[in-house]
Protein backbone atom coordinates (compact mmCIF):
# COMPACT_ATOMS: atom_id res chain seq x y z
CA UNK A 1 0.00 0.00 0.00
CA UNK A 2 1.13 3.56 -0.64
CA UNK A 3 1.54 6.10 2.13
CA UNK A 4 -1.87 7.72 1.68
CA UNK A 5 -3.67 4.41 1.84
CA UNK A 6 -1.53 3.36 4.81
CA UNK A 7 -2.44 6.56 6.66
CA UNK A 8 -6.12 6.16 5.74
CA UNK A 9 -6.06 2.55 6.97
CA UNK A 10 -4.34 3.51 10.22
CA UNK A 11 -6.88 6.27 10.85
CA UNK A 12 -9.80 3.97 9.96
CA UNK A 13 -8.63 1.30 12.40
CA UNK A 14 -8.14 3.79 15.24
CA UNK A 15 -11.51 5.47 14.59
CA UNK A 16 -13.34 2.14 14.39
CA UNK A 17 -12.09 1.12 17.84
CA UNK A 18 -12.79 4.57 19.32
CA UNK A 19 -16.33 4.65 17.94
CA UNK A 20 -17.05 1.14 19.15
CA UNK A 21 -16.36 2.11 22.75
CA UNK A 22 -18.42 5.28 22.74
CA UNK A 23 -21.48 3.95 20.92
CA UNK A 24 -21.61 0.85 23.15
CA UNK A 25 -21.99 3.05 26.23
CA UNK A 26 -25.00 4.74 24.64
CA UNK A 27 -26.52 1.42 23.53
CA UNK A 28 -26.17 -0.50 26.81
CA UNK A 29 -29.46 0.56 28.47
CA UNK A 30 -31.46 -0.37 25.35
CA UNK A 31 -29.50 -3.62 24.99
CA UNK A 32 -30.27 -4.52 28.61
CA UNK A 33 -34.02 -4.03 28.15
CA UNK A 34 -34.20 -5.84 24.80
CA UNK A 35 -32.24 -8.92 25.93
CA UNK A 36 -33.67 -8.98 29.49
CA UNK A 37 -30.13 -8.91 30.88
CA UNK A 38 -28.96 -8.08 34.38
CA UNK A 39 -26.81 -5.05 35.11
CA UNK A 40 -23.80 -7.33 35.79
CA UNK A 41 -24.23 -9.04 32.41
CA UNK A 42 -24.36 -5.71 30.61
CA UNK A 43 -21.20 -4.61 32.44
CA UNK A 44 -19.49 -7.72 31.12
CA UNK A 45 -20.08 -6.55 27.55
CA UNK A 46 -17.46 -3.88 28.33
CA UNK A 47 -15.30 -5.86 30.77
CA UNK A 48 -14.87 -8.86 28.45
CA UNK A 49 -13.62 -6.63 25.65
CA UNK A 50 -11.25 -4.66 27.89
CA UNK A 51 -9.66 -7.77 29.41
CA UNK A 52 -9.19 -9.43 26.01
CA UNK A 53 -7.72 -6.42 24.24
CA UNK A 54 -5.45 -5.23 27.07
CA UNK A 55 -3.92 -8.65 27.68
CA UNK A 56 -3.08 -9.35 24.03
CA UNK A 57 -1.86 -6.02 22.59
CA UNK A 58 1.89 -6.59 23.04
CA UNK A 59 1.78 -10.16 21.73
CA UNK A 60 -0.33 -9.00 18.78
CA UNK A 61 2.33 -6.40 18.02
CA UNK A 62 4.94 -9.17 18.07
CA UNK A 63 2.84 -11.17 15.62
CA UNK A 64 2.84 -8.15 13.31
CA UNK A 65 6.62 -7.86 13.55
CA UNK A 66 6.99 -11.50 12.58
CA UNK A 67 4.29 -11.97 9.95
CA UNK A 68 3.75 -8.42 8.68
CA UNK A 69 1.82 -5.46 10.07
CA UNK A 70 -0.58 -5.29 7.13
CA UNK A 71 -1.50 -8.94 7.48
CA UNK A 72 -2.33 -8.44 11.15
CA UNK A 73 -4.22 -5.24 10.36
CA UNK A 74 -6.24 -7.00 7.65
CA UNK A 75 -7.03 -9.96 9.92
CA UNK A 76 -7.93 -7.62 12.77
CA UNK A 77 -10.23 -5.43 10.69
CA UNK A 78 -12.02 -8.34 9.01
CA UNK A 79 -12.43 -10.17 12.31
CA UNK A 80 -13.57 -7.02 14.12
CA UNK A 81 -16.16 -6.37 11.44
CA UNK A 82 -17.39 -9.97 11.51
CA UNK A 83 -17.67 -9.93 15.32
CA UNK A 84 -19.57 -6.61 15.16
CA UNK A 85 -22.05 -8.11 12.68
CA UNK A 86 -22.40 -11.16 14.93
CA UNK A 87 -23.23 -8.97 17.94
CA UNK A 88 -25.83 -7.13 15.88
CA UNK A 89 -27.51 -10.51 15.18
CA UNK A 90 -26.96 -12.03 18.65
CA UNK A 91 -30.05 -13.75 20.11
CA UNK A 92 -29.03 -13.36 23.76
CA UNK A 93 -26.70 -11.63 26.18
CA UNK A 94 -24.39 -14.65 26.40
CA UNK A 95 -23.71 -14.40 22.67
CA UNK A 96 -23.02 -10.68 23.00
CA UNK A 97 -20.44 -11.24 25.75
CA UNK A 98 -18.73 -14.07 23.87
CA UNK A 99 -18.54 -12.06 20.66
CA UNK A 100 -17.22 -9.06 22.59
CA UNK A 101 -14.31 -11.28 23.68
CA UNK A 102 -13.70 -12.15 20.02
CA UNK A 103 -13.95 -8.47 19.13
CA UNK A 104 -11.32 -7.72 21.76
CA UNK A 105 -8.96 -10.32 20.27
CA UNK A 106 -9.29 -8.85 16.77
CA UNK A 107 -9.07 -5.33 18.18
CA UNK A 108 -5.77 -6.29 19.77
CA UNK A 109 -4.50 -7.49 16.39
CA UNK A 110 -5.35 -4.30 14.53
CA UNK A 111 -4.41 -1.60 17.05
CA UNK A 112 -0.60 -2.08 17.20
CA UNK A 113 -0.59 -2.60 13.43
CA UNK A 114 -2.07 0.87 12.87
CA UNK A 115 1.12 2.31 14.38
CA UNK A 116 3.48 -0.32 12.95
CA UNK A 117 2.30 0.41 9.41
CA UNK A 118 2.94 4.13 9.88
CA UNK A 119 6.45 3.44 11.21
CA UNK A 120 7.23 1.31 8.16
CA UNK A 121 5.67 3.69 5.61
CA UNK A 122 6.97 7.08 6.77
CA UNK A 123 10.55 8.23 7.41
CA UNK A 124 11.23 8.92 11.10
CA UNK A 125 11.44 12.69 10.55
CA UNK A 126 7.96 12.71 8.95
CA UNK A 127 6.11 10.56 11.47
CA UNK A 128 4.73 13.36 13.65
CA UNK A 129 2.11 14.63 11.21
CA UNK A 130 0.57 11.20 10.41
CA UNK A 131 0.36 10.56 14.15
CA UNK A 132 -1.30 13.96 14.59
CA UNK A 133 -3.86 13.17 11.89
CA UNK A 134 -4.58 9.86 13.60
CA UNK A 135 -5.03 11.57 16.98
CA UNK A 136 -7.33 14.23 15.53
CA UNK A 137 -9.48 11.52 13.97
CA UNK A 138 -9.75 9.77 17.36
CA UNK A 139 -10.88 13.07 18.87
CA UNK A 140 -13.55 13.46 16.22
CA UNK A 141 -14.72 9.89 16.82
CA UNK A 142 -14.92 10.53 20.57
CA UNK A 143 -17.07 13.62 19.92
CA UNK A 144 -19.28 12.04 17.27
CA UNK A 145 -19.71 8.66 18.96
CA UNK A 146 -22.37 9.59 21.54
CA UNK A 147 -24.33 11.64 19.00
CA UNK A 148 -24.22 8.97 16.27
CA UNK A 149 -24.90 6.20 18.77
CA UNK A 150 -27.81 8.07 20.30
CA UNK A 151 -29.38 8.72 16.91
CA UNK A 152 -29.01 5.09 15.82
CA UNK A 153 -30.36 3.65 19.06
CA UNK A 154 -33.32 6.05 19.04
CA UNK A 155 -34.22 5.45 15.40
CA UNK A 156 -33.19 1.85 14.70
CA UNK A 157 -32.45 0.15 18.02
CA UNK A 158 -29.27 -1.00 19.78
CA UNK A 159 -28.29 -3.53 17.09
CA UNK A 160 -27.72 -0.74 14.56
CA UNK A 161 -24.66 0.61 16.41
CA UNK A 162 -22.81 -2.66 15.86
CA UNK A 163 -23.54 -2.72 12.14
CA UNK A 164 -22.08 0.79 11.86
CA UNK A 165 -18.47 -0.36 11.45
CA UNK A 166 -18.99 -3.56 9.45
CA UNK A 167 -18.68 -2.03 5.98
CA UNK A 168 -15.57 0.15 6.60
CA UNK A 169 -13.88 -2.69 8.51
CA UNK A 170 -14.46 -5.05 5.61
CA UNK A 171 -13.37 -2.53 2.97
CA UNK A 172 -10.12 -1.53 4.68
CA UNK A 173 -9.39 -5.10 5.73
CA UNK A 174 -9.68 -6.37 2.16
CA UNK A 175 -7.60 -3.44 0.86
CA UNK A 176 -4.82 -4.25 3.33
CA UNK A 177 -5.05 -7.96 2.56
CA UNK A 178 -4.62 -7.45 -1.16
CA UNK A 179 -1.78 -4.98 -0.60
CA UNK A 180 0.33 -7.11 1.76
CA UNK A 181 3.87 -7.95 0.83
CA UNK A 182 4.84 -11.56 0.45
CA UNK A 183 7.65 -11.23 2.99
CA UNK A 184 7.03 -9.83 6.45
CA UNK A 185 9.01 -6.87 7.64
CA UNK A 186 12.41 -7.67 9.11
CA UNK A 187 15.10 -5.56 10.65
CA UNK A 188 16.91 -4.19 7.63
CA UNK A 189 19.65 -2.82 9.85
CA UNK A 190 20.64 -6.20 11.23
CA UNK A 191 24.00 -7.34 9.97
CA UNK A 192 23.92 -10.68 8.11
CA UNK A 193 25.18 -13.66 10.02
CA UNK A 194 27.39 -16.07 8.12
CA UNK A 195 29.45 -19.11 8.91
CA UNK A 196 29.06 -21.41 11.87
CA UNK A 197 30.54 -19.11 14.49
CA UNK A 198 28.46 -15.94 14.67
CA UNK A 199 30.91 -13.71 16.55
CA UNK A 200 30.55 -9.93 16.21
CA UNK A 201 33.68 -8.06 15.24
CA UNK A 202 34.21 -4.39 16.07
CA UNK A 203 37.33 -2.90 14.54
CA UNK A 204 40.32 -5.14 15.24
CA UNK A 205 39.18 -6.36 18.67
CA UNK A 206 36.74 -9.26 18.25
CA UNK A 207 34.65 -9.89 21.36
CA UNK A 208 33.38 -13.46 21.72
CA UNK A 209 29.71 -13.97 22.45
CA UNK A 210 28.37 -15.45 25.64
CA UNK A 211 26.47 -18.73 25.39
CA UNK A 212 22.97 -17.11 25.43
CA UNK A 213 24.02 -14.54 22.83
CA UNK A 214 25.51 -17.28 20.63
CA UNK A 215 22.25 -19.23 20.85
CA UNK A 216 20.25 -16.15 19.92
CA UNK A 217 22.54 -15.31 16.99
CA UNK A 218 22.37 -18.86 15.68
CA UNK A 219 18.56 -18.74 15.83
CA UNK A 220 18.55 -15.43 13.95
CA UNK A 221 20.80 -16.94 11.29
CA UNK A 222 18.23 -19.66 10.69
CA UNK A 223 15.16 -17.37 10.91
CA UNK A 224 15.72 -13.58 11.01
CA UNK A 225 12.09 -12.92 11.99
CA UNK A 226 11.42 -11.99 15.64
CA UNK A 227 10.67 -14.87 18.00
CA UNK A 228 7.16 -15.00 19.42
CA UNK A 229 8.19 -15.96 23.00
CA UNK A 230 4.94 -17.77 23.80
CA UNK A 231 5.70 -18.33 27.53
CA UNK A 232 6.42 -14.61 27.96
CA UNK A 233 3.27 -13.70 26.05
CA UNK A 234 1.18 -15.99 28.27
CA UNK A 235 2.63 -14.60 31.51
CA UNK A 236 2.13 -11.00 30.39
CA UNK A 237 -1.44 -11.75 29.27
CA UNK A 238 -2.29 -13.31 32.64
CA UNK A 239 -0.76 -10.37 34.55
CA UNK A 240 -2.61 -7.75 32.52
CA UNK A 241 -5.89 -9.70 32.49
CA UNK A 242 -5.85 -10.07 36.29
CA UNK A 243 -4.93 -6.41 36.79
CA UNK A 244 -7.51 -5.00 34.38
CA UNK A 245 -10.32 -7.29 35.51
CA UNK A 246 -9.68 -6.47 39.18
CA UNK A 247 -9.78 -2.73 38.57
CA UNK A 248 -12.86 -2.90 36.33
CA UNK A 249 -14.69 -4.99 38.94
CA UNK A 250 -14.11 -2.39 41.69
CA UNK A 251 -15.68 -1.88 44.13
CA UNK A 252 -15.66 -5.58 45.00
CA UNK A 253 -14.95 -7.74 48.02
CA UNK A 254 -11.58 -7.27 49.66
CA UNK A 255 -10.69 -10.93 49.17
CA UNK A 256 -11.43 -10.86 45.43
CA UNK A 257 -9.51 -7.62 44.97
CA UNK A 258 -6.49 -8.92 46.88
CA UNK A 259 -6.57 -12.20 44.93
CA UNK A 260 -6.75 -10.38 41.60
CA UNK A 261 -3.93 -7.97 42.40
CA UNK A 262 -1.89 -10.81 43.90
CA UNK A 263 -2.32 -12.89 40.77
CA UNK A 264 -1.26 -9.93 38.64
CA UNK A 265 1.82 -9.38 40.79
CA UNK A 266 2.85 -13.06 40.70
CA UNK A 267 2.38 -13.33 36.94
CA UNK A 268 4.16 -10.00 36.43
CA UNK A 269 7.11 -11.10 38.55
CA UNK A 270 7.34 -14.40 36.69
CA UNK A 271 7.21 -12.48 33.39
CA UNK A 272 10.11 -10.20 34.39
CA UNK A 273 12.16 -13.21 35.51
CA UNK A 274 11.42 -15.03 32.26
CA UNK A 275 12.28 -12.02 30.10
CA UNK A 276 15.68 -11.62 31.75
CA UNK A 277 16.56 -15.22 30.90
CA UNK A 278 14.91 -15.56 27.47
CA UNK A 279 17.16 -15.66 24.41
CA UNK A 280 14.53 -13.76 22.39
CA UNK A 281 12.31 -11.91 24.88
CA UNK A 282 8.83 -10.67 24.02
CA UNK A 283 9.88 -7.13 24.93
CA UNK A 284 13.15 -6.40 23.09
CA UNK A 285 15.76 -4.59 25.25
CA UNK A 286 16.20 -1.98 22.53
CA UNK A 287 12.56 -0.95 23.08
CA UNK A 288 12.04 -1.18 26.84
CA UNK A 289 15.66 -0.35 27.68
CA UNK A 290 15.29 3.21 26.43
CA UNK A 291 14.62 5.75 29.23
CA UNK A 292 12.77 7.93 26.71
CA UNK A 293 10.36 5.13 25.75
CA UNK A 294 9.73 4.26 29.40
CA UNK A 295 9.01 7.90 30.20
CA UNK A 296 6.68 8.26 27.20
CA UNK A 297 4.71 5.16 28.23
CA UNK A 298 4.48 6.39 31.83
CA UNK A 299 3.17 9.74 30.59
CA UNK A 300 0.52 8.04 28.47
CA UNK A 301 -0.67 5.97 31.45
CA UNK A 302 -0.74 9.01 33.76
CA UNK A 303 -2.52 11.45 31.44
CA UNK A 304 -5.07 8.89 30.22
CA UNK A 305 -5.79 7.88 33.83
CA UNK A 306 -6.26 11.53 34.81
CA UNK A 307 -8.41 12.30 31.76
CA UNK A 308 -10.77 9.33 31.89
CA UNK A 309 -11.03 9.40 35.66
CA UNK A 310 -12.02 13.06 35.42
CA UNK A 311 -14.60 12.36 32.72
CA UNK A 312 -16.10 9.61 34.88
CA UNK A 313 -16.39 11.91 37.90
CA UNK A 314 -17.64 14.89 35.88
CA UNK A 315 -20.44 12.82 34.35
CA UNK A 316 -21.92 12.40 37.83
CA UNK A 317 -21.26 16.04 38.72
CA UNK A 318 -23.00 17.36 35.60
CA UNK A 319 -26.01 15.05 35.73
CA UNK A 320 -26.59 14.55 39.45
CA UNK A 321 -25.29 17.72 41.07
CA UNK A 322 -26.03 20.23 38.32
CA UNK A 323 -29.17 18.44 37.08
CA UNK A 324 -28.23 18.37 33.37
CA UNK A 325 -29.59 15.72 31.03
CA UNK A 326 -27.14 13.54 29.02
CA UNK A 327 -27.42 15.73 25.89
CA UNK A 328 -26.61 18.99 27.67
CA UNK A 329 -23.86 17.24 29.62
CA UNK A 330 -22.30 16.21 26.30
CA UNK A 331 -22.53 19.79 25.06
CA UNK A 332 -20.65 21.05 28.14
CA UNK A 333 -17.81 18.62 27.45
CA UNK A 334 -17.65 19.30 23.69
CA UNK A 335 -14.64 21.69 24.02
CA UNK A 336 -12.56 18.68 25.03
CA UNK A 337 -13.00 16.99 21.65
CA UNK A 338 -12.64 20.27 19.74
CA UNK A 339 -9.33 21.16 21.41
CA UNK A 340 -8.04 17.62 21.06
CA UNK A 341 -8.70 17.78 17.31
CA UNK A 342 -7.09 21.23 17.01
CA UNK A 343 -4.07 20.59 19.24
CA UNK A 344 -2.90 17.39 17.56
CA UNK A 345 -1.85 19.03 14.23
CA UNK A 346 -0.03 21.78 16.14
CA UNK A 347 2.04 19.25 18.08
CA UNK A 348 4.49 18.48 15.20
CA UNK A 349 5.34 22.20 15.06
CA UNK A 350 5.97 22.24 18.79
CA UNK A 351 8.10 19.11 18.54
CA UNK A 352 10.33 20.73 15.92
CA UNK A 353 10.69 24.00 17.84
CA UNK A 354 10.77 22.88 21.47
CA UNK A 355 11.39 19.12 21.42
CA UNK A 356 9.36 16.32 22.98
CA UNK A 357 10.63 17.09 26.50
CA UNK A 358 9.16 20.58 26.80
CA UNK A 359 6.14 19.88 24.60
CA UNK A 360 4.95 16.85 26.58
CA UNK A 361 5.86 18.37 29.95
CA UNK A 362 3.95 21.61 29.29
CA UNK A 363 0.96 19.74 27.86
CA UNK A 364 0.78 17.46 30.91
CA UNK A 365 0.77 20.56 33.13
CA UNK A 366 -2.05 22.02 31.01
CA UNK A 367 -4.08 18.84 31.49
CA UNK A 368 -3.51 18.96 35.27
CA UNK A 369 -4.65 22.60 35.27
CA UNK A 370 -7.80 21.59 33.39
CA UNK A 371 -8.68 19.03 36.07
CA UNK A 372 -8.11 21.68 38.76
CA UNK A 373 -10.43 24.10 36.97
CA UNK A 374 -13.15 21.44 36.72
CA UNK A 375 -12.81 20.64 40.43
CA UNK A 376 -14.35 24.06 41.17
CA UNK A 377 -16.34 24.74 38.00
CA UNK A 378 -20.13 25.01 38.00
CA UNK A 379 -20.87 27.62 35.35
CA UNK A 380 -20.89 27.03 31.59
CA UNK A 381 -17.81 29.17 30.92
CA UNK A 382 -15.68 27.56 33.63
CA UNK A 383 -16.73 24.06 32.57
CA UNK A 384 -15.91 24.84 28.94
CA UNK A 385 -12.48 26.21 29.93
CA UNK A 386 -11.70 23.13 32.01
CA UNK A 387 -12.70 20.69 29.29
CA UNK A 388 -10.78 22.73 26.69
CA UNK A 389 -7.60 22.52 28.77
CA UNK A 390 -8.13 18.76 29.12
CA UNK A 391 -8.46 18.32 25.35
CA UNK A 392 -5.49 20.53 24.48
CA UNK A 393 -3.25 18.81 27.01
CA UNK A 394 -4.24 15.25 26.18
CA UNK A 395 -4.13 15.68 22.39
CA UNK A 396 -0.62 17.15 22.56
CA UNK A 397 0.77 14.57 24.99
CA UNK A 398 -0.72 11.71 22.98
CA UNK A 399 1.02 12.81 19.77
CA UNK A 400 4.33 13.71 21.44
CA UNK A 401 4.62 10.56 23.56
CA UNK A 402 3.46 8.26 20.76
CA UNK A 403 5.99 9.90 18.43
CA UNK A 404 8.79 9.07 20.87
CA UNK A 405 7.68 5.45 21.34
CA UNK A 406 7.14 4.65 17.67
CA UNK A 407 10.04 6.64 16.21
CA UNK A 408 12.64 5.16 18.53
CA UNK A 409 11.69 1.62 17.55
CA UNK A 410 13.29 -0.16 14.61
CA UNK A 411 10.86 -1.16 11.88
CA UNK A 412 11.44 -4.80 12.89
CA UNK A 413 10.01 -4.18 16.40
CA UNK A 414 7.52 -1.42 15.55
CA UNK A 415 4.61 -3.74 16.34
CA UNK A 416 5.79 -4.35 19.90
CA UNK A 417 6.30 -0.61 20.33
CA UNK A 418 2.77 0.01 19.05
CA UNK A 419 1.45 -2.70 21.36
CA UNK A 420 3.10 -1.07 24.37
CA UNK A 421 1.65 2.32 23.41
CA UNK A 422 -1.83 0.86 23.04
CA UNK A 423 -1.48 -1.07 26.31
CA UNK A 424 -0.64 2.17 28.11
CA UNK A 425 -3.73 3.83 26.62
CA UNK A 426 -5.92 0.89 27.67
CA UNK A 427 -4.55 0.44 31.19
CA UNK A 428 -4.49 4.17 32.02
CA UNK A 429 -8.26 4.73 31.66
CA UNK A 430 -9.02 1.62 33.71
CA UNK A 431 -6.77 2.92 36.52
CA UNK A 432 -8.33 6.39 36.32
CA UNK A 433 -11.93 5.19 36.43
CA UNK A 434 -11.10 2.81 39.29
CA UNK A 435 -9.55 5.69 41.22
CA UNK A 436 -12.56 7.90 40.48
CA UNK A 437 -14.92 5.16 41.63
CA UNK A 438 -13.03 4.63 44.87
CA UNK A 439 -12.85 8.37 45.66
CA UNK A 440 -16.38 9.33 44.65
CA UNK A 441 -17.72 8.12 48.00
CA UNK A 442 -15.87 10.91 49.77
CA UNK A 443 -16.38 13.96 47.57
CA UNK A 444 -16.17 14.56 43.79
CA UNK A 445 -13.96 17.57 44.32
CA UNK A 446 -11.49 15.47 46.33
CA UNK A 447 -11.47 12.86 43.57
CA UNK A 448 -10.68 15.52 40.96
CA UNK A 449 -7.88 16.95 43.11
CA UNK A 450 -6.27 13.51 43.32
CA UNK A 451 -6.59 13.03 39.55
CA UNK A 452 -5.04 16.47 39.01
CA UNK A 453 -2.16 15.43 41.27
CA UNK A 454 -1.64 12.29 39.16
CA UNK A 455 -1.09 14.42 36.06
CA UNK A 456 1.02 17.00 37.93
CA UNK A 457 3.32 14.31 39.34
CA UNK A 458 3.90 13.04 35.79
CA UNK A 459 5.27 16.40 34.57
CA UNK A 460 8.87 15.70 35.77
CA UNK A 461 8.80 12.37 33.91
CA UNK A 462 8.93 14.33 30.65
CA UNK A 463 12.53 15.29 31.46
CA UNK A 464 13.61 11.87 30.14
CA UNK A 465 12.19 12.62 26.68
CA UNK A 466 14.40 13.95 23.87
CA UNK A 467 15.01 17.68 23.88
CA UNK A 468 15.07 20.13 21.01
CA UNK A 469 17.16 18.99 18.07
CA UNK A 470 17.69 15.46 19.40
CA UNK A 471 17.00 12.82 16.75
CA UNK A 472 14.89 10.44 18.70
CA UNK A 473 15.92 7.39 16.70
CA UNK A 474 19.55 8.06 17.55
CA UNK A 475 20.70 7.02 21.04
CA UNK A 476 21.65 9.88 23.30
CA UNK A 477 25.20 10.01 24.72
CA UNK A 478 23.97 8.64 28.05
CA UNK A 479 22.23 5.76 26.31
CA UNK A 480 25.33 4.98 24.26
CA UNK A 481 27.43 4.92 27.40
CA UNK A 482 24.94 2.61 29.10
CA UNK A 483 24.94 0.32 26.09
CA UNK A 484 28.67 0.28 25.71
CA UNK A 485 28.59 2.19 22.40
CA UNK A 486 31.04 5.08 22.04
CA UNK A 487 29.38 8.45 21.57
CA UNK A 488 30.12 10.56 18.55
CA UNK A 489 32.12 13.69 19.15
Amino acid sequence: MNRRLTLASSVAGAVLVALDGTVLTVAQPSLQRALHASFAQVQWTSTAYLVAVASLLVFAGRLGDRYGQRRMFALGMLGFGAASAGIGLAPGIGWVIGLRVAQGVFGALLQPATLGMLRAAFPPDRLAMPLAVRTSAIGLAAAAGPLVGGALVTGLGWRAVFFLGVLPATAFGLAALTGTNRAPLTDTNRAPLTGTDPTPVTGTDPTPMTAPDRTKAAALAEDPRPSLDLPGALLLAVALACFVHTLVALPGSGVATAAGLGGAALAGGAFVRHERRAASPLLPPEVIGSPAVGAALALLVAVSASLFGTLFVETYVLQRRLGLDPFHSALRSLPLAVLMVLSAPLCPVLLRRAGARWTAGAATAVLALGVLVLSRATGTLALGAGFALLGAGFGTVMVAATHVVVRRADVAVAGVAGGLQQTALNVGPVVGVAAGTALMGAEPRAALLVLAAVAACAVPVARALPGRGVASITPTPDERAGAGVPARR
